[in-house]
């Protein structure tokens, strides 16, 4: 059983399939308009989502098949207490394939341990974002031709972003990557992402230091809610507000890039600029989305396994407890796994931190 819980499920080889693939359909959608007639998807959106909870219903209805599920965990048999290792089991009976968001980090996780069916994860909590990071790449392979020899600038909440996180895994296995973090000291990359990303990348304190170095430029909201002294948020929150000024610094080829919701980070003044390829993104992440259940359902029934070169690949029961409360296991019966990441570290195996 195929699942995509976290970008490096995917071989860079499978990644190139989905691109091609999501390029296909772009160019001859009626070839696929018929290609999951009579499969159903399931989505279980546990805390709130507009566009990609839209995008996966509008993929699945666009390849011809039907959409089942809720959009608040409240409608749900949740709000009675069930377990997501029990709802997963009672939806498999319904759907052929799952698109889960959980505000628990690993809630994806333990539904692909106890599902029939093929589980996407549509984010969960701080921890990922996989098919964001598919459509970011899909945006930057349309827009640039290429995925190696890139900067990426990543601005705003680098703490708690999963898309930023889940776009750091997928672009640092890319020959020459390198990264560009900017932020306010309160929101930095977590040590353990850094540790990934080695000695390719650099941090600066403001836009205007950034700007000319980047191919890509990926925003994101500076969350108010996550400081403490309100006045220094107060200091720093128009420090990471794009403008047309500030794009003026960018290079010509240069794009933007922004998951979406935008609060203040963006100005509508950027929005006519041609390097401000956000709401491009937002459609390309419909067609990356046909690809991906397209494809997940094409491998179930050919039985393919993963081609992935995971550095994990044993997992067990270490004994000890994740100590991240946002972790599935905080909340739910399940038994803690960790596993040995390629340093020697050990780690939760739902959620990825440091035990």
């Amino acid at each position: 059983m195929r699942h995509l819980l976290d970008p490096t499920d995917l071989s860079i080889e499978e990644i190139d399939l989905l691109m091609n693939r999501a390029l296909d359909i772009i160019a001859r959608p009626e070839a696929y308009s018929e290609s999951c007639h009579g499969k159903k998807l399931a989505t279980l959106f546990y805390e709130p989502s507009t566009r990609t909870r839209l995008s996966f219903t509008a993929a699945m209805m666009e390849l011809g098949g039907q959409v089942l599920g809720f959009s608040d965990a409240r409608s749900s048999s949740v709000s009675k207490g069930e377990t997501v290792a029990d709802t997963v089991r009672v939806v498999s009976c319904f759907a052929d394939i799952i698109a889960m968001r959980h505000y628990k980090e690993g809630a994806p996780r333990v539904a692909a341990d106890y599902s029939r069916i093929p589980i996407i994860n549509a984010g969960d909590g701080g921890h990922s974002h996989p098919t964001q990071t598919l459509t970011d790449l899909l945006t930057i392979r349309r827009e640039l031709g290429h995925f190696d020899h890139l900067t990426i600038g990543l601005c705003g909440d680098l703490k708690y972003g999963r898309t930023v996180h889940s776009l750091i895994k997928a672009m640092n296995r890319y020959e020459g990557t390198r990264f560009v973090l900017i932020s306010p000291k309160e929101l930095r990359l977590p040590d353990y992402m850094k540790q990934e990303l080695k000695d390719n990348y650099v941090e600066v304190s403001t836009l205007e230091e950034a700007m000319p170095m980047v191919d890509v430029l990926y925003m994101t909201r500076v969350q108010q809610e996550r400081f403490a002294d309100l006045q220094e948020y107060e200091r720093l929150k128009d420090t990471f507000i794009l403008d047309e000024a500030k794009m003026a610094l960018g290079r010509k080829q240069m794009i933007v890039l922004h998951p979406l919701p935008r609060v203040n980070e963006i100005t509508v003044g950027v929005d006519n600029d041609p390097r401000a390829a956000y709401f491009r993104q937002v459609e390309n992440g419909k067609f990356v989305r046909m690809a991906l259940i397209y494809t997940l359902l094409k491998w179930k029934e050919e039985g393919v396994v993963s081609a992935a070169n995971k550095d994990i690949q044993v997992y067990e029961d270490g004994g000890q407890r994740c100590s991240n409360d946002r972790c599935i296991t905080a909340t739910e019966p399940v038994q803690q796994q960790v596993y040995r990441d390629k340093d020697g570290v050990l780690r939760c195996r739902y959620c990825d931190h440091a035990i």
